[in-house]
């Protein structure tokens, strides 16, 4: 049960791994960390142990020369009768009294040497009741008598103290060394296990977050280039696999929305081309009869007919453009730069057309002025596509202007990638939140209103056509400047289908007749 537990949990948690080889190494830390204390509590006992040694060996030795004193004092009082051997003797009583005293102190804690000191100190006693009171009162005057009370008895006694302690300490020694290589071996185990765990959580990490995040970045990269269908290839219970599994289905739900999506914009574009064509017809033969009609085809017409009768021919008119304008959206979004008729552009012949009919058509109601900066790059497209760009920017920024303002038609090209064409005005300006969403379908701006929404649409579609792009960048109060890049021919015939000559050079058009607005 416990192991099924441990399984899940390294199973269900990414860095699992890494918390439990980090606990692991904890608890190898703090073991190495008891042993070190063990050996340095055994090092202090050792050491300790050789001091007491050393004062137990000091205090045998002290104890056997008092006894060895005595003997001599008693020897001379027995071959001299002088009082200083009484004081040499009472000396050496007192020395071994304070011997003994000492190492019963000393040995208290072991029993085997209290024994012994129990005999040594028994020792003594007979021996001075046996000898020593008699040779003081003059009992014992025969020299022999005292060889034979020997101390050898009590030379053993000490000498097995001796020995004791140094079995004692041997012992510690042994203890203290073998505790050393267990800590010797705790530390190569140690380090064996931390090599191990490592290399392990390497592979680990590098098998469950490193392989799994690039991969997430392949298929992030590959969604960023609409390729939603690629789906992430990892499943595991753990964090980066609840990611993945979240991350596919937000994919797959993206793809489905997008194809309803779009199935649904190709059948309104499919909706709007068909409606536009089959209006088209009828409308044209509208405004057929309508002209048939002002022009007293049909009979004379009073006053206010044919005021009437402006009216609906006006409002055909804009229905027409509004038909048409379908028309070219949609041809746009069926085959983009199939539809063009690349030539090499004049542009001081674009300009001065394009500045007679909008002056033609506002009747002057602002004054247009161009530039056209020396040395530009030769640029190839549809002359009468880029005039209707043109056109329709001029339109716009004529409609928002003041009457006598002067509004600008400039080229140049800043970078060599490109040629920038710029429509500036004076007019109110266009808001930040309003400028993201102009080039859309029927969206307008403010101060902008009079169509439905498809002009600026369509100047997208047309520069996108040519590989170019169309921006905006305007200052409340201050105007706005529209302007669009196209690149230069050199680049261009990778995105457009130019005209050449037999040798592959970009042959010339001819000369194409006003676009009509």
């Amino acid at each position: 049960m416990i192991t099924a537990l441990n399984l899940s949990f390294l199973k269900t948690r990414l860095f699992a791994p890494l918390y439990s080889s980090l606990a692991i190494l904890v608890c190898l830390l703090l073991g190495q960390e008891g042993i070190s204390l063990l050996v340095g509590n055994l090092q202090r006992q050792t050491v300790d142990r050789v001091t007491h040694s050393f004062q137990v060996k000091r205090e045998g030795e002290r104890l056997l020369g008092a006894a060895l004193e005595e003997k001599v004092a008693l020897r001379g009082r027995l071959l001299v009768n002088d009082p200083i051997f009484l004081e040499n003797y009472q000396e050496g009583k007192s020395t071994f009294d304070s011997s003994l005293d000492q190492l019963s102190q000393l040995l208290q804690d072991d029993s085997i040497q209290l024994d012994r000191l129990h005999q040594i100190e028994t020792f003594h006693t007979q021996w001075q009741s046996q000898f020593v009171q008699k040779v003081f009162e003059g009992a014992v005057n025969d020299p022999e008598l005292l060889e034979q009370s020997s101390l050898d008895p009590l030379r053993s006694l000490v000498s097995s103290i001796l020995t004791r302690e140094k079995e004692l300490l041997n012992q510690s020694n042994q203890r203290l060394s073998q505790l050393n290589q267990v800590g010797i071996a705790l530390n190569i185990l140690n380090a064996g296990i931390i090599f191990v765990g490592v290399g392990l959580n390497l592979w680990l990490l590098r098998r469950r977050v490193e392989k799994p995040l690039k991969q997430l970045t392949q298929v992030s990269q590959a969604w960023q280039a609409g390729q939603l269908e690629t789906q992430l290839d990892y499943s595991s219970p753990d964090e980066i696999g609840q990611l993945a599994e979240v991350l596919n289905t937000m994919a797959r739900e993206i793809r489905a929305r997008q194809e309803r999506i779009q199935l649904h914009n190709q059948q309104l574009e499919d909706l709007i081309s068909t409606l536009s064509h089959d209006l088209r017809t009828p409308i044209l033969a509208s405004r057929t009869t309508l002209k048939a009609m002002l022009g007293g085809a049909f009979g004379p017409i009073d006053d206010s007919l044919e005021d009437v009768l402006n009216e609906f021919h006006q409002a055909n008119d804009d229905l027409l453009k509004l038909v048409e304008a379908l028309l070219d959206i949609s041809r746009y979004e069926a085959g983009g730069s199939r539809n063009l008729n690349p030539e090499p552009l004049n542009w001081q012949k674009i300009f001065v057309r394009v500045t007679l009919q909008v002056q033609a058509a506002s009747g002057n109601k602002c004054e247009l002025s161009h530039n056209i900066a020396p040395s530009l790059p030769t640029v190839c497209g549809d002359e009468l596509e880029i005039q209707r760009v043109l056109q329709n920017l001029l339109d716009n920024a004529i409609r928002v202007s003041e009457s006598g303002k002067c509004l600008w038609l400039e080229v140049d090209a800043p970078e060599a990638t490109h040629v920038r064409v710029c429509v500036r005005d004076q007019g109110p300006g266009i808001p930040e939140h309003e400028r993201e969403r102009l080039f859309y379908r029927f969206v307008q701006g403010r101060g902008r209103r009079g169509g439905a929404g498809l002009g600026l649409y369509l100047c997208r579609q047309i520069i996108e056509a040519h590989g170019g792009s169309i921006q905006v960048e305007s200052t409340l109060g201050r105007g706005s400047t529209f302007w669009f890049t196209l690149p230069p021919a050199s680049t261009q015939e990778h995105s457009i289908d130019l005209p050449l000559s037999q040798n592959g050079e970009i042959s010339p058009a001819a000369d194409p007749q006003p676009a009509q607005f």
